[in-house]
């Protein structure tokens, strides 16, 4: 297999382990907002904001250890500022389409809440992917160096190998 395909297998595992972080998130995320909003009567954004502020925490203990554990470590305060700053702007996506159907559209039952926290989840997660993974959690320089490398090698060996079949063939 070729340089392609492990940066493809790369990729579809980077994207499993956010997946699991991320579904594990999710589950938090809905459970706090659900035992907040029965056990209290703060108001669906508010009982949002703090379910997405503890699902925040998780995962990035989750995101830090499991699926970027083989990431540039060096720079933790910088990495951690990222992270919130980019979880932030995915808590305003979140909870901005939860207070647009709450306030804006009047659908605030329980059911209404779930599905519009739920989309605005999916939503704020395709946004977070990107950022995480491009600005807080960056690939060691010396692992794209070493995978550049291979893949040079593995091209300079094939083209070597082509440039010998027909000499050999002449013999």
């Amino acid at each position: 297999m070729g340089h392609g395909s492990s940066g493809l297998r790369r990729v579809v595992r980077e994207v499993a382990k956010f997946g699991a972080v991320g579904g594990a998130g999710l589950l938090v995320n809905l459970a706090v907002f659900n035992l907040v909003r029965h056990l209290t009567d703060l108001p669906v954004v508010r009982a949002s904001v703090i379910a997405t502020v503890v699902a925040i925490v998780f995962n990035y203990i989750g995101f830090r250890y499991f699926t970027y554990r083989d990431r540039d470590k060096s720079g933790r305060t910088k990495e951690l500022t990222l992270f919130l700053l980019f979880s932030a702007v995915g808590l305003v996506i979140e909870n901005g389409i939860l207070y647009a159907a709450t306030y804006g559209f009047g659908w605030d039952s329980p059911l209404q809440s779930n599905i519009f926290k739920f989309l605005g989840i999916g939503i704020a997660t395709l946004f977070r992917f990107w950022s995480y993974r491009s600005w807080v959690f960056k690939t060691l320089p010396a692992r794209e160096a070493v995978a550049s490398a291979e893949s040079f090698l593995e091209e300079a060996e094939k083209a070597a190998a082509r440039k010998l079949r027909p000499r050999q063939r002449a013999l």
